[in-house]
């Protein structure tokens, strides 16, 4: 997006309930910022949507309409705002809420706002216009309000297409410019009113505030001061950790959680000898797969966990070492959740270490193969889905003790399968 050096700001001048004074302070024809994209990703790849304008403008009133009547709150007129104006590049109501989701991930990441939609911190008024494929023509366009999640915003503008394609397909075609409401209960729209035409608006510079002037060294430092941005992070642990786009997305999402898991990543990289893409695999694994899944069920975040980052990097390290095995990992990290006790302590307290002293795992194998002779020969003559049965049924023979690597592994040899 281009920051330009010098912006003015107008006053916009028109009669509605939300505007009791009859004009609102805007910036019209030299906008804070101007001609730029954000780039987004949905099943369809990745597309670059226009953003046509970025300016500061004054906030109005909220209007909530109970049957024919109409309340206005004022608490929050006359505060300032940030309004961004996309180009007519979003094809589809998915698209518009990967947008929004997008922005609203930026913004949090570079500290201007929580961008938390159902709080108002984050607003859209999504504008819509059909027309026959293969036509160049813009028609008039219908703007939606009282939009407040992201799931609003896509269920309004599958509403609207199904709406006005009705309207196509019936020979009535949209003349007007106007403005409809959401109504969430109804999953419906409500027309509103009419919108005027930017002359009806009669746009004069604002008197009151000075034109506001910047130099390239000021814009230049601040965007030096900007952190890596949400996107950037996406490719950069794809390229340098081999991360799948799925965890990539979820890690990136969750700004928090991403921070600890590179934090881990790190750590365990200067301990663990390997590829950092292992590394960050094992991490990755741990992390999205079992510590989030507990948390959830546990309904804390990721400040309210009880045991320190040296906790997790040691619990990392015994995976990593084998010295547990996945299933008693589990239990142990869900243990770390409940207690806060170091993974050592809880370790000794609950014999959760691997060990196969005392087992003579190819014996328990022969045993277990003989005590279910059916399923043995199944798996003999090629049935190879049996082979995690039959490491299950050793597991529980060693009490969780043996590793299920070492036990797998013995099968396949035992059966002569690579």
């Amino acid at each position: 997006l281009k920051v330009n050096l010098h912006s003015k700001f107008d006053r916009k001048n028109y009669f509605y309930p939300d505007l009791p004074k009859g004009y609102q302070i805007s910036q019209y024809d030299e906008p804070l910022a101007s001609e730029g994209y954000l780039e987004i990703e949905t099943n369809q790849g990745k597309k670059k949507i226009g953003l046509e304008r970025l300016h500061l403008e004054e906030d109005t009133a909220k209007l909530l309409h109970q049957g024919k009547k109409s309340l206005v709150d004022f608490n929050r007129a006359g505060t300032p705002l940030m309004e961004i104006v996309t180009k007519p590049e979003i094809k589809s109501p998915e698209e518009a809420k990967v947008f929004l989701q997008e922005l609203r991930l930026i913004m949090r990441y570079i500290g201007a706002s929580d961008a938390d939609m159902e709080k108002g911190h984050l607003r859209c008024d999504a504008n819509i216009s059909l027309r026959p494929r293969g036509e160049d023509k813009m028609y008039p366009k219908t703007e939606i309000k009282n939009l407040n999640s992201f799931r609003a915003v896509e269920k309004a503008l599958q509403y609207e297409v199904k709406r006005q394609s009705g309207e196509w397909q019936s020979g009535k075609i949209n003349d007007v410019t106007g403005t409809r409401g959401w109504d969430e209960s109804k999953g419906e729209t409500i027309p509103q009113r009419e919108k005027e035409a930017i002359h009806d608006y009669r746009y004069f510079p604002e008197p009151d505030i000075p034109p506001l002037n910047l130099s390239q060294e000021e814009v230049d430092a601040w965007r030096a001061e900007l952190p890596e941005l949400p996107a950037d992070r996406r490719r950069r642990w794809q390229a340098s950790y081999d991360l799948k786009t799925a965890d990539a997305r979820l890690l990136t999402e969750d700004k928090l959680l991403g921070d600890f898991t590179e934090h881990i990543i790190i750590r365990l990289a200067g301990e663990l000898e390997g590829s950092v893409g292992a590394t960050a695999k094992l991490a990755v694994n741990w992390i999205v797969n079992k510590l989030v899944e507990v948390m959830s069920e546990k309904k804390i975040n990721l400040a309210q966990l009880p045991f320190e980052v040296d906790d997790f990097v040691q619990f990392l390290l015994l995976v990593a070492r084998r010295q547990v095995n996945s299933t008693n990992a589990q239990i142990l990290l869900r243990k770390m959740v409940e207690t806060g006790k170091s993974p050592e302590q809880i370790m000794a307290e609950e014999d959760l270490t691997q060990s196969e002293e005392g087992f003579d795992i190819k014996a328990e194998i022969i045993k277990v193969m003989n005590s279910h002779s059916a399923q043995a020969e199944e798996l003999r003559v090629g049935k190879t889905a049996l082979i995690k049965y039959f490491v299950g049924l050793v597991m529980k023979e060693t009490k969780g003790k043996a590793d299920p690597v070492t036990i797998e592994q013995e099968i396949k040899k035992q059966i002569g399968s690579n």
